[in-house]
C-alpha cells in the first residue's frame, strides 16, 4: 500500500500483500423482484463525481503524467519521472512476488499503464477495470497501438513466458466480485493508488477475496491482493485532520482516508492474511510533486 497523507501533508507510502486463506462469505440476496433502489447516499454521489471527474480530465492526466497515473519511486538523483513509475510497479512485483503469466485483476486501471506494463514484461493475463467508460476507451487504444494482444507482436518475454494480454472494462470496483462469475478467478489483484477513492473499503476487501484463487484450489498458489495507496497518520487531533487531512480529501474527491492498520484489519476481516509487512516509501514518493518532469 502507498500513504500518500500525514498530518504535515508530506506522502509516506507502505506496500502490502495479503493471502486469501479462508472460505468465501455468502452474499448478501437481492431484493425479491431483482431491482435494488437507486443510491442517493452522499457517497454514491461522491463516486459520480469521480467518474465524471476522470471522464473529463483523463487525457490530460495523460499529457501530464504519461501512461501511468501514479506516483513515482524515486531511488537516484538521475531518475526522471517515467523511471520512477516504472520503479514503483517492479517494487510492488518485487514485494508481492508475483509470477510470471498470473492472471491480475487491475483495479482502478486508470489508462492501463501498469496493465500493459505487467503483461508486457511479465506475461500477465490482465483484465483492467475503471469507472470511467473514457479510460476504458484510452485504455484500449493505447494496448492495441502497443501490439500487446497481437501474437505476432515481439515483447520481450513472449518467448520464455508465452504472450501476456490486457484488456478493459468499465465496472464499479465495489460491485466487481459480481461481475466476474465464479469464485477465485484471479491469481492477483492489484489495486494501485485508487482503494482511497472508493467509499466502502471493507466491501472491496471482502470482494477482492471472493475473485482471489483459493488455497483450496491445489493446483495453483494461493492468490494475492497488492495494495499500493493513500494513508493518514495514526493518532491525529482534531485539528490536524481538520488543516491538513480534510483539504487532501476534498481535492482529491477522496472519502475519508484511512490509516493502515485499517486497512490491515479489513484485510484479515475479510478472510485475508498479510503476506508482507507494510514498507514506508514516503521520502521515495514525494520527489513526485516537484522533481523532474521527464
Amino acid at each position: 500500500m502507498e500513504n500518500m497523507a500525514q498530518s504535515d501533508g508530506i506522502p509516506t507510502s507502505l506496500s502490502e500483500e495479503s493471502i486469501r486463506d479462508m472460505p468465501a462469505r455468502t452474499r448478501k440476496p437481492w431484493p425479491e423482484d431483482g431491482v435494488l433502489p437507486p443510491d442517493t447516499s452522499p457517497m454514491a454521489a461522491l463516486k459520480g463525481r469521480i467518474r465524471h471527474h476522470y471522464e473529463l480530465a483523463s487525457e490530460y492526466y495523460f499529457t501530464l503524467w504519461g501512461e501511468h497515473i501514479h506516483h513515482g519511486y524515486f531511488l537516484r538523483p538521475s531518475d526522471t519521472k517515467e523511471r520512477a513509475q516504472l520503479r514503483l510497479i517492479e517494487l510492488l512485483i518485487d514485494r508481492s512476488q508475483l509470477e510470471t503469466g498470473s492472471a491480475v485483476l487491475d483495479v482502478g486501471c486508470g489508462i492501463g499503464g501498469t496493465s500493459r506494463y505487467l503483461a508486457r514484461n511479465h506475461g500477465c493475463k490482465v483484465t483492467g477495470i475503471t469507472i470511467s467508460g473514457k479510460q476504458v476507451e484510452m485504455a484500449t487504444k493505447l494496448t492495441c497501438d502497443a501490439g500487446i494482444n497481437n501474437k505476432n507482436s515481439t515483447m520481450t518475454d513472449s518467448v520464455e513466458h508465452g504472450y501476456g494480454s490486457a484488456h478493459f472494462h468499465e465496472v464499479d470496483a465495489e460491485t466487481m466480485a459480481d461481475f466476474f462469475p465464479g469464485e477465485g478467478a484471479f491469481d492477483c489483484v492489484w489495486i494501485s493508488e485508487a482503494l482511497s477513492h472508493l467509499p466502502d473499503k471493507p466491501l472491496f476487501f471482502r470482494n477482492a477475496f471472493k475473485v482471489l484463487r483459493s488455497p483450496n484450489d491445489h493446483t495453483k498458489k494461493p492468490g494475492k491482493l497488492v495494495v499500493a495507496d493513500w494513508f493518514k497518520a495514526e493518532d491525529l487531533t482534531e485539528k490536524q485532520l481538520e488543516d491538513d487531512i480534510k483539504p487532501i480529501e476534498d481535492g482529491m474527491l477522496l472519502p475519508p482516508l484511512c490509516t493502515q492498520s485499517e486497512y490491515q484489519r479489513y484485510a484479515k476481516e475479510a478472510g485475508l492474511r498479510i503476506f508482507c509487512e507494510p514498507l514506508d516509501i514516503s521520502k521515495e514518493v514525494a520527489k513526485t510533486w516537484y522533481g523532474p518532469k521527464s
